[in-house]
């Protein structure tokens, strides 16, 4: 069982020289594949138009390379999911894919029950394709529809239609069972009945879990160089609170801000960064954090894939140690998006930190409303979900 922190007067945070941590988080692999098919406008991930055929063979001896090179930091550390990650991972074989599940078990503790979630795109799936990435071990699909409708398609600059997003969700269904489908609101031109109609689209397909995220201009995106027209904001408000009311009639929890799972069918890679979890990420421009005894490490790889394929010895383009001070509105930028929120000892168990040096401005958020705090949960209230933004501004001013 948990323990309760007791919570006292205010202390500050020990410096990093002093930071111990006691029990190392679960660990997590994601696996970057950089291409796709055509870029998006309005996608700000490190993706790269393919123009062709991928080098795939190079790349998936670069990716065995760069796992190898990483094992002695995450030395019998069990691996409790994998995520495929893009891009377009589809754009891989299934033979592909099983030779990099195969050397994911043979040099890491890949857990017998571990998540292998696979991202693809309706323009980029067959059953055969399918069929193959269930046999390599995939145990969990996430689609990218977006939108069931064609003139929003276009808008997006998806490659595929309406056609092929139904059909590529009802093959899904078909060889997984546990499969995401990833869909905008607040697109060009669309109205709250168009945005209901393409959650009742999805709905027919019976997914698993369901991702609703509201379209965002990025910084250096097509889309924020010439910006479409969008719906009004109270629009969009609209839409997010139907959504939020039709799923949960049809028995999905809004768990995480963008998130709904049907009872059982949380996505666990995504719950270990949001716990503040550690992950290995390997792959051109991925990430990773790791927590060793006295300190937190964040890496990033490569970001340009020939740069990457260049330096397969020497993976790391960036390798740095978190400050002490920072780990605490890390985690809370994280766990405060779980509707559940966290207990209150995985804050001491993350950070190696009390709780007591951030209790004026986990008071101070209560107080206005915007979080519940208590011995055995704190959480967002509707309202910090809401203006979950204000909520973690609470906690900068420390």
């Amino acid at each position: 069982m948990a323990r309760t922190i007791p919570i006292f007067a205010a202390q500050p945070a020990p410096p990093s020289s002093q930071l111990e941590f006691r029990v190392s988080p679960p660990l997590a692999l994601y696996v970057h594949v950089p291409w796709c098919v055509q870029k998006c406008p309005y996608c700000d991930f490190n993706s790269h138009e393919a123009n062709g055929q991928i080098p795939e063979r190079q790349y998936v001896d670069a990716l065995i390379a760069d796992l190898q090179s990483a094992l002695p930091l995450i030395w019998g550390r069990p691996v409790v999911s994998v995520f495929f990650g893009g891009g377009t991972p589809s754009l891989l074989s299934p033979a592909a894919i099983d030779e990099l599940i195969a050397a994911f078990r043979a040099l890491a503790m890949l857990t017998p029950d571990a998540e292998i979630t696979l991202e693809a795109n309706p323009g980029t799936v067959e059953a055969e394709k399918f069929a193959g990435f269930r046999a390599a071990g995939v145990n969990r699909l996430s689609l990218g529809i977006q939108s069931y409708n064609d003139d929003h398609l276009k808008a997006l600059g998806r490659i595929h239609d309406a056609g092929e997003a139904k059909r590529a969700a009802q093959l899904a269904g078909e060889y997984f069972d546990s499969f995401n489908l990833d869909l905008m609101y607040g697109l060009p031109g669309q109205t709250l009945a168009q945005a209901l109609a393409d959650v009742e689209t999805a709905l027919s397909f019976k997914p698993t879990h369901l991702s609703c995220y509201q379209l965002t201009l990025e910084p250096n995106t097509r889309f924020a160089a010439f910006p479409p027209e969008l719906p009004e904001g109270d629009t969009c408000a609209d839409m997010q609170e139907a959504i939020e009311a039709r799923l949960a009639s049809a028995g999905f929890s809004n768990y995480e801000t963008s998130a709904f799972a049907q009872p059982g069918k949380q996505c666990r890679h995504n719950l270990n960064y949001w716990y503040f979890g550690d992950y290995l990420g390997i792959g051109a421009g991925a990430h990773s954090k790791l927590t060793l005894h006295d300190h937190v490490l964040r890496q990033m790889r490569w970001k340009h894939p020939k740069a990457y394929l260049e330096n397969v010895g020497q993976p790391l383009q960036e390798n740095s140690e978190v400050a002490a001070s920072e780990l605490p509105f890390e985690f809370l930028m994280n766990a405060l998006r779980l509707a559940e929120g966290f207990h209150p000892s995985l804050f001491e168990a993350r950070t190696a930190q009390p709780l007591n040096s951030i209790l004026p401005q986990l008071r101070a958020a209560a107080n206005e409303g915007l979080l519940e705090f208590g011995p055995e949960k704190i959480a967002p209230t509707l309202k910090g979900r809401r203006f979950l933004n204000v909520l973690l501004e609470r906690f900068l001013e420390r």
